[in-house]
């Protein structure tokens, strides 16, 4: 098997990961009617999933560096693939929070590992492109494994979801064992040295940013399903087409977002990105009687927030090139921790106001962002000014 189809098929492993994430969200309303929970409880299961990955994957990749990475992954995908059989067949709500901290433990370790790997086994002078292709795995789950995962819900039962992503695991597992070689472990990285770049004032600020901007989102988004059967009255076979054009978008807005980063510079792309975000999320409640200008605002919101995505790994990497996994890490768990305290924070929203104030205080959280990244570069061209003045004084 050529390296290629290795990578790919690294590439289906992501894209299976981030369908169990993800899907949650777009078979909420279907996991709070089986099980007899409310909206709440059911939301919570992605707050637990990210929770879970966030602390979780740090400390496990960190006990495992010196372990095979063949192994480490085939272990780890295993577990993922054990976690989503119990999905399947475990009954209640407890059992199947259970089943979901197995698979966000098995989740994380897979993710890192699946990039390292592909790193490792490209040809010179394409790893790069080898981790975007893992990457755009994650990615697809959005566009294919969100709406398939509600069309699935809809025709038959949410569960079988997981029994889907369980086989597809299973052949993954065949095919890495058998063509995926052995590989060394990399030299661990103390976490002291890797909280240590929490030390810089400038990079605290920009994982607020992260924190914010995908924070916001998240209280959005993990609510958007019930949203639109309820507040904007959209039929199965709508929302279903609804989630594929949003997860569509999201790749168009994270390869857009890339090119205006390269082009425009960092601030700008944020800055622009982050103002559509918000108009789009305040947008969504204003046209919610009308199921053509929400569909449109759907596709305007996930191109504006995704956008962000690959301009803040860019940022992240620019202020600390010398430790860009180290940053990438930190983000990437920073990422998971803004999507368990958006989650949390819907919760509450709607529990407390309505179903239909998600949107509004979604907006609110990647205002914030903004402010933040306003307010850094301010920060930096004051004191770069006051350095070059100190200079000429002297």
């Amino acid at each position: 098997m050529s390296s290629t189809l290795k990578i790919y098929v690294l590439a289906l492993v992501s894209f299976l990961v981030g369908t169990s994430e993800y899907v949650i969200a777009g078979i909420l309303d279907r996991i709070a009617d089986t099980m007899n929970i409310s909206l709440i409880a059911a939301g919570q299961l992605i707050t637990i999933f990210s929770l879970v990955y966030a602390l979780g994957t740090p400390v496990i990749i960190a006990l495992t560096s010196r372990w095979d990475r063949r192994k480490l992954l085939l272990y780890f995908l295993g577990l993922f693939v054990v976690a989503n059989v119990l999905a399947y067949l475990l009954p209640g709500y407890g059992l199947f929070v259970a089943a979901r901290v197995l698979m966000a433990l098995g989740a994380g370790v897979v993710v890192v590992t699946a990039l390292t790997v592909a790193s490792q086994i490209a040809a010179e002078g394409k790893q790069a492109s080898a981790i975007a292709t893992v990457i755009t795995g994650f990615t697809a789950s959005l566009i294919v494994g969100v709406p398939l995962g509600r069309l699935v819900a809809a025709s038959w039962d949410w569960k079988l979801v997981f029994a889907g992503i369980a086989v597809l695991g299973i052949l993954a597992m065949l095919v890495i064992a058998a063509a995926i070689p052995p590989s060394k472990a990399e030299a661990p990285v103390p976490l002291k040295k890797q909280l240590s770049l929490l030390k810089q004032p400038r990079i605290v600020l920009a994982l607020l940013v992260t924190f914010f901007w995908l924070g916001g989102y998240s209280i959005a988004y993990t609510y958007i399903s019930p949203y639109l059967v309820s507040v904007s009255g959209m039929s199965e076979a709508l929302l279903s087409s609804a989630l594929l054009a949003f997860g569509i978008a999201s790749l168009i807005g994270s390869k857009v977002g890339g090119f205006s980063a390269d082009r425009l510079g960092v601030k700008r792309t944020l800055i622009t990105g982050m103002t559509l975000h918000i108009v789009s999320l305040v947008l969504l409640n204003i046209t919610a009687s009308s199921h053509l200008a929400v569909f449109l605002v759907l596709i305007l919101w996930s191109f504006a927030a995704w956008s962000s995505g690959p301009t803040q790994q860019y940022n992240l990497v620019t202020m600390a090139p010398e430790s860009s996994g180290i940053m990438l890490s930190l983000n990437s768990s920073v990422m998971q921790l803004a999507m368990a305290a958006g989650a949390g924070i819907g919760g509450i929203a709607v529990s407390s106001v309505s179903l239909s104030s998600i949107t509004w205080i979604g907006a609110v959280g990647v205002a914030v962002a903004i402010s933040i990244v306003i307010g850094s570069y301010r920060s930096a061209s004051a004191k770069s000014t006051q350095t070059n003045t100190s200079h000429n004084v002297a």
